[in-house]
């Protein structure tokens, strides 16, 4: 009986260059709304026509989104291969769809392209991107390596994409004018509000954290106390600023932000229960109503301002 006679063997040399969709895919798309979204907050909290300053606006949007926010992903992806490689190996660098040094080479690429575009939105906007490209560096590279320890690194974070981003849409709204202490307190108090929402994303890695020395709150504390944690910082910030509305006589704005953040207990609840499986469930419901409160309570304080003008708060 004769044998049939093999097929060929073809070999794929191995990619010199990531595709266009590895970049993207380093870049992570997703992650790019939370500084979009503060930014916006601080352009509705200044108060400012948003009609008149819409070329401010979409640069800031481009900025704190396709820009910083992209380029810390690619910083991080880089220098946390060798985690992803035990959490996530399908990433594109652990994979080796994302070749050599092409990871390191596009987070400085997306790290210079960030500081010219900030370039085009003053003194302030230049200034912050600084500030948040500097974090974004220290969050994630030796020697500082912020993460290395997750009270550090989640604050680091989420001054970055909360806070910062949302003084800077108000202050450049302002034309570079300081933001007042309303918006500078809503910023730190929702910059606070996103540590939790940080400790979320570190229990899908508790085992490569732990394995690679990293500390995360999950592994400092375990599951469940990180869990607890995660919550009180989430919504101990929503009840302030439920309490400052109401003091700025805004009672229907603090009210909608106090029903979005009592909406997200169910949820706690059951996360506090099973905190590995349920802490995605938590990201992906609970942080909604989250940052939805941070636009209520910026539309609260841009009527605020406006009732201010008008001499209609004492």
């Amino acid at each position: 009986m004769d044998t049939p006679p093999l097929a060929p063997l073809s070999f794929s040399p191995p990619r010199s260059r990531p595709a266009l969709a590895t970049v993207a895919e380093l870049l992570k798309p997703i992650t790019w709304f939370p500084p979009m979204w503060a930014f916006a907050c601080g352009a509705v909290a200044s108060g400012q026509d948003l009609g008149e300053r819409w070329p401010l606006l979409l640069l800031g949007l481009v900025l704190t989104g396709p820009l910083v926010c992209a380029s810390s992903q690619a910083v991080n992806d880089w220098f946390d291969r060798h985690v992803d490689a035990i959490n996530e190996p399908q990433r594109p660098i652990p994979s080796g769809r994302m070749p050599g040094r092409w990871g390191l080479g596009i987070a400085i690429a997306w790290t210079v392209l960030s500081l010219l575009w900030a370039t085009l939105m003053g003194p302030w906007g230049f200034a912050a991107c600084g500030l948040a490209i500097v974090l974004s560096w220290a969050y994630s590279a030796p020697p500082v390596r912020l993460k290395s320890n997750g009270w550090w690194g989640n604050a680091a974070c989420a001054l970055s994409y909360e806070g910062l981003a949302w003084l800077t849409g108000a202050a450049v709204m302002l034309g570079g004018a300081w933001p007042g202490p309303h918006s500078l307190v809503l910023a730190l108090l929702y910059s606070l509000g996103a540590h939790g929402i940080m400790t979320l994303n570190d229990f899908k890695a508790i085992e490569g954290d732990r394995r690679m020395g990293v500390a995360s709150l999950p592994v400092q504390l375990g599951a469940q106390g990180a869990a607890r944690m995660a919550c009180v910082f989430m919504l101990v910030p929503q009840v302030a600023v439920t309490l400052l509305l109401a003091n700025w006589q805004l009672p229907l704005h603090a009210t909608a932000v106090l029903v979005l953040a009592v909406l997200q207990w169910p949820l706690m609840v059951k996360f506090l229960r099973h905190p590995v499986e349920r802490a995605l469930h938590v990201s992906a419901f609970g942080v909604p109503l989250f940052v939805a409160g941070m636009m209520v309570s910026a539309w609260g304080l841009r009527h605020w301002n406006s009732l201010q003008t008008a001499g209609g708060i004492a």
